[in-house]
């Protein structure tokens, strides 16, 4: 497999960034050829296709953990009665106050977020791998390692500079908790009104509230969740687990999990700062943040939500499986999720 990624013709992005860097050494760079735009199109496409499906399949839980998450933003703006009393609790409450359908609340501006999210950060993973150029007969298993967690981590922050504003409007959508009255009005009424209420309110600024924050969790989450799973996947996934399904699962929801608990604090702290836009009192930065929850309501208030965010790792597991599976199926091979 790595003789086959290593006769790859270069991507794009490759080229580009090879274009550029060759000014200072003089060094001929050939145009990009419609075979490196159709693999292009082959990582974005395939990733996207695996992540809507994967998010669709567990946004009941993710709503439920985004409820958790929140919940003292809802209470102090009186939008929610009393606080949760776990997962259980908060579906049933969910249930009974919004109805089955309102576990989905938000899906459809998840899935329209997840998609170029996640395409680009499979695709632009491996031009940054691509980038450092570390070979493991050459520079070791460790180089290879931190490549990978370096080219997962930028591939996920230049991602979030453009999604994150439909990130925000999910967030805002998903946490409209219906229950302080029955049959009492929501906060938002979709992803139009989300924006158009959070501009009137605060401008573009509180489309982008907890940003700086986000940035530091997103690399923390994708440098392991792309780094971890590239470097051990051709050490564990050999021999007869080897494009076998159910052992790339695995391994990509204990991966996932890692990650998720690892980056956690962040985005409970950037989450709560999106909460704030459109109310009167706001949290001055990240680090007031994070000070104000730890003391007002302990360090455990960080993690609240981190047991269905557990659950909602198999999503994310999916979508590492479910691209390699559909690559080999389809293409005969691997593309972005890292295929060694």
């Amino acid at each position: 497999m790595m003789a086959d990624r290593r006769h790859q013709c270069p991507t794009l992005a490759q080229l580009h960034l090879r274009t550029n860097l060759s000014s200072s050494n003089a060094v001929f760079v050939p145009s990009p050829s419609e075979k490196n735009f159709a693999s292009f199109a082959t990582d974005f496409l395939m990733g996207g296709v695996s992540a809507a499906v994967s998010k669709s399949a567990a946004a009941p839980i993710e709503r439920v953990k985004l409820l958790i998450q929140n919940q003292d933003e809802l209470i102090k703006a009186g939008r929610l009665s009393e606080p949760y009393k776990g997962i259980g609790d908060c579906f049933g409450r969910t249930i009974k106050d919004e109805g089955f359908a309102s576990l989905w609340r938000g899906n459809t501006v998840n899935v329209i977020r997840y998609f170029p999210t996640q395409a680009f950060n499979f695709a632009f993973k491996d031009y940054f791998k691509k980038l450092f150029n570390f070979k493991q007969e050459r520079d070791g298993y460790w180089k290879v390692f931190a490549g990978n967690i370096a080219s997962g981590a930028a591939a996920g922050a230049s991602s979030s500079v453009f999604v994150y504003s439909l990130d925000y409007a999910r967030t805002r959508l998903a946490s409209d908790a219906k229950t302080v009255k029955k049959g009492g009005e929501r906060q938002f009424n979709g992803l139009i009104d989300v924006y158009k209420k959070t501009y009137q309110s605060d401008g573009i600024a509180g489309l982008y509230r907890g940003f700086n924050v986000s940035i530091v969790g997103i690399t923390v989450y994708r440098g392991l969740y792309f780094g971890m799973y590239d470097s051990l996947k051709p050490v564990l996934l050999v021999g007869t687990f080897q494009d076998n399904f159910l052992a790339s699962f695995v391994l990509g929801w204990i991966v996932t999990v890692g990650a998720s608990v690892a980056s956690y604090p962040f985005d409970t702290v950037r989450r709560r700062m999106m909460m704030t836009s459109g109310e009167a009192v706001k949290y001055k930065n990240s680090m007031d943040a994070f000070k104000q929850i730890v003391k007002s309501e302990g360090p455990k208030s960080l993690f609240k939500g981190a047991g269905a965010n557990i659950l909602r790792a198999v999503a994310g597991a999916g979508v590492l499986a479910s691209y390699d599976k559909l690559q080999v199926i389809m293409l005969g091979k691997k593309y972005g999720s890292g295929g060694a």
